[in-house]
């Protein structure tokens, strides 16, 4: 690991005053210490942001907020959130161990990087790492990889399982620039394909911090449901994750939220799934009709073909457990 500076930061507004071009801020530090060490991050300089920036969890008129420094084991079991956001909750709770939760922050699991094996492999082309060396998963082992809104560039996938409830729950990010301005970013927006940039994986300003996560209010309380197929039952990243979520009267879903992980460079939203629920009975022929228009819209690689399979069996399943919830 390359030496630096660890400087904690002043607070308040001067927090990204402090930054340098050549630094970072860190957090909890569950996936940048990693990437240190790896020497994929050599960031001369580290800020500790940790007491800088908010941690509380509080109503709003419109919803709730999040502060960017309340760790996923707190958020994840905070009363009002359970209460109005039980997805949310129960993606956090679908990720990583409880040393990982109890250490890693809202606005941190955000920024968390691939763990695409490419990536993390210093001595293997990655254009993610190395802007124009290529993308080794493109013809190597790309079992894990995207079916979805990937490129020649980057197949790649975003890890978090947080993300792709706030992605579904149409969540909404609070940044402060350098220019001291706060700023909204939709989560829709947040996060990048890969196109012809994929070492950007986010619209996050540069030397911007993220302070707060909002979340409008919602009628999806009582029918969700968080899916997550991987590997082994703990500790591992998503091969397919789906996060379900019914408005219902009576038997007529009146609005529907669908969204995925392990399938793209960031956390995908299935609109046409969503569109074609809606005003439909809530029963397993319809949930099977919807997870079907998930084809459409996919692009397999040479080793990730079982996902295709894979991704419309878990929409249904997730579709289904949401009126059992």
């Amino acid at each position: 690991m390359k030496p630096f500076n660890f400087i904690k930061a002043a607070g308040g507004t001067q927090t990204v005053k402090q930054k340098k071009r050549t630094g970072r801020f860190i957090a909890g530090g569950t996936n940048l210490v990693d990437l240190m060490k790896k020497h994929i991050e050599q960031p001369e300089e580290l800020i500790d942001i940790s007491g800088s920036v908010p941690a509380s969890i509080g109503k709003k008129a419109a919803g709730i907020r999040i502060g960017a420094m309340a760790r996923n084991s707190v958020v994840a079991t905070n009363p009002d959130i359970i209460a109005a956001y039980p997805l949310l909750s129960k993606a956090i709770l679908a990720g990583a161990s409880p040393q990982i939760r109890n250490m890693a922050s809202t606005g941190g699991n955000m920024l968390q990087r691939t763990r695409c094996p490419y990536f993390y492999d210093p001595t293997l082309p990655c254009n993610k790492r190395n802007p124009g060396t290529g993308c080794s998963a493109l013809t190597g082992d790309n079992r894990m990889s995207a079916i979805v809104g990937w490129s020649e560039n980057c197949v790649a996938v975003h890890p978090s399982d947080m993300c792709v409830a706030l992605a579904a729950l149409d969540a909404n990010v609070i940044i402060t620039g350098k220019d001291q301005l706060t700023k909204t970013i939709p989560f829709k927006n947040f996060h990048r394909l890969p196109g012809n940039t994929p070492e950007q994986d986010n619209n996050l300003p540069a030397d911007a911090l993220i302070t707060a996560v909002e979340i409008p209010g919602n009628a999806f309380q009582k029918n969700c449901f968080y899916l997550k197929l991987r590997d082994r039952d703990s500790y591992a990243f998503a091969l397919i994750s789906v996060a379900a979520a019914l408005h219902l009267n009576g038997t007529t879903i009146v609005s529907a939220r669908l969204a995925s992980g392990g399938v793209a460079h960031k956390p995908w939203r299935w609109y046409s799934v969503e569109q074609f629920l809606e005003g439909k009975q809530a029963n397993a022929q319809v949930f099977q009709q919807a997870a079907t228009l998930v084809q459409k819209e996919i692009k397999t690689l040479p080793h990730n073909v079982y996902k295709a399979t894979m991704l419309q069996g878990a929409i249904e399943v997730a579709l289904q457990n949401c009126l059992n919830a």
